[in-house]
Formats: structure tokens, sequence, C-alpha cells
């Protein structure tokens, strides 16, 4: 198959079920090779699909460790990930390999920072357990004390990461006149903070957290950084939310925390090893869980899907890419 202007189109794998509208378009395009029911492929499947192809789109879930990029054919020019991660890449194989990697930043700023909110008030006003009580024909009316849950107007909210994110969800935290603190690897600029209060050191942000929100990347650095130290210097009766990545959280850590009392809850859209997360989660009352929904809009996930095209024509066009990784 040639593109309209006689060249032959280059031939891509989409290693998952990418939205209609993303795949109509990369049909157009593209020569695809589709996953016909949307099963996660597991390494040497991706390599085996990927025979003859000139580039890969694969999603978040997708792992894409070393010895697969190496394994890879030698047709193999890009890999475009359906995601703003690059966690489940290893880069430097990729780097090594010259297979260039790009990501989707931007797009699912709101729909992700939306969803932190969510997590935050259903976390907060023990929105969970309310819903089962009148799903399970549970609940025997309005009293006083029933289900009281934690403040949220006026509360301190601790944001861990300020970048597009971070930010979005400290401007929906002012409409709840939250009182606003940050970390940052670097302090923004004045004019970016929207009134927050920078703290040099992560470890001083948590004394101040009524509310933690975790919104950084995942990386050796970061894992397993909020673990039981930490924690036991968030104010008692805290409520943590993530939807960063899993494995930032220390879920033993965590889970002890919510069972004894320290936290009066969580929000957590993402999981370490998702989709299988700790069994210690289902059973506490006092935890908001979703399904890693942050991005699960339709207009964000076709703006994903249209980014990671995007990079894909401007690498076989010769063009910079807007945003390589690697």
């Amino acid at each position: 198959m040639n593109h309209p202007n006689g060249t032959k189109l280059p031939v891509l794998l989409l290693t998952r079920r990418f939205p209609d509208a993303v795949t109509a378009r990369a049909a157009r395009d593209y020569r695809i090779i589709v996953n016909e029911d949307d099963h996660a492929y597991g390494p040497d499947e991706i390599a085996a699909k990927a025979e003859g192809a000139d580039a890969v789109m694969v999603s978040a879930v997708d792992k894409i460790p070393g010895d697969l990029i190496r394994a890879l054919p030698d047709s193999v020019r890009m890999i475009a990930t359906f995601s703003v991660g690059t966690d489940h890449i290893d880069l430097a194989a990729a780097k090594e390999r010259g297979i260039v990697v790009s990501n989707t930043p931007g797009v699912l700023t709101d729909a992700t920072a939306d969803i932190a909110l969510l997590l935050l008030l259903g976390a907060a006003r023990r929105a969970s357990e309310g819903e089962r009580l009148i799903r399970e024909d549970r609940w025997e009316g309005w009293a006083p004390t029933h289900l009281v849950g934690v403040h949220v107007t006026g509360k301190r909210l601790a944001i861990l990461g300020m970048g597009r994110i971070g930010q979005a969800v400290a401007r929906r935290a002012r409409g709840f006149d939250m009182e606003i603190h940050y970390h940052n690897r670097r302090r923004l600029p004045v004019g970016e903070e929207l009134g927050a209060v920078y703290h040099a050191d992560a470890d001083d942000l948590l004394a101040v957290a009524d509310f933690l929100s975790i919104h950084s990347p995942a990386s050796p650095e970061t894992h397993h950084w909020l673990n039981a130290e930490r924690i036991a210097r968030l104010p008692d009766g805290a409520v943590v939310v993530n939807t960063a990545r899993g494995s930032v959280v220390d879920d033993e850590a965590l889970i002890a925390a919510l069972a004894s009392g320290k936290l009066a809850a969580a929000g957590l859209d993402v999981f370490e090893n998702e989709p299988r997360l700790h069994p210690g989660y289902a059973p506490l009352a006092n935890t908001f869980l979703l399904p890693h929904l942050g991005s699960a809009t339709d207009q964000t996930r076709d703006a994903m899907g249209f980014t990671a095209l995007n990079n894909l024509d401007a690498f076989f066009a010769g063009r910079d890419l807007p945003n390589r990784v690697v």
C-alpha cells in the first residue's frame, strides 16, 4: 500500500486496541498490525508481532525491557508510547540500539487532575462506603454521626511534583480554598506558583500535608518514596492521593497506616504491579480505589493517540519530533 504521494507506507504495530479515531488515522497513514482481541502482549509476542514493522506504538502497561528491545527486528526504528510516563521502557537500551522513543505529555493534564480531585474528595468524604450502602440496600437512613468524613475546604494540600498535572491540581484545589504547599526538583517561577508555598526538601512537605497528592514520576529515586518513615511524619488523620505511579508508594506501609488509623483515608488510581494490586487494600473501608482512570476520557485518549501519531509522522517525514524522549 502506498501513500497518495506515491511513497510506501511505513508498517506500524499497535500493541493494544486504541480508540477508534486513533486506529482509523493510523490505518490511513500506515500499514497497521492490530491486536484483534486486545490482550496484553508479552515481550516475546511483541518481538514476533513486530517482524517487518518500522515502528511500534505501545501503551503504558506494555513492558519494554532491554531484552525485548535487543530482540526487536532490525526494521523497528521507533517506539511511540501512548503515555506520558516512560518507566515501562528501557530507554538506555533503546538509545544503544538507535531506536527513537516518544511520549504524549500535556494532553492528559486536565483529565488526570480531575481524577486527583475525585480521589481527594471521595476518600475524604467516604464516598465508596456510602455507595456500597446504597447499592447493597443497607442504608438505614440519615444519622448525626453516620459516615462522618474529613473536611476538605480550607485544609492544607501538599503536592509532591509541581509539573503540569500538579499545577492543574493546585488550580482546582484553590476552588476549595485549600492552602497549597509543594515540592519540586526546581522551584517554579513565582508567577507560576499560584501562591503555593515551596519546600526545598520533600520531607519537610509532609508536616503540612493534611492532604498529600503525589505527582512525581517513577524512578529509582522515587521508588517506595512514601514509606513508613515518611508516613509517620504526616499529620494524624491525613489523606493520601496518588495518580502518578504505584511504585512511588510502599504498599505495606500505606496499608498499615490506613489500618491503624494513622491516616484517615487514601484515594488511589495507580498501583504497583497493577492490575494485581496488593490484597491488603480491598478490605479497607477507608480506601477509594480506581482502576487507573486518570486519562480515561474520550477527548483525552484520542488526544494521546493523535499525539503519538504526530510523533510518528514527524519521524517518518524527517522532521524534529515534538515529544522525543530518546
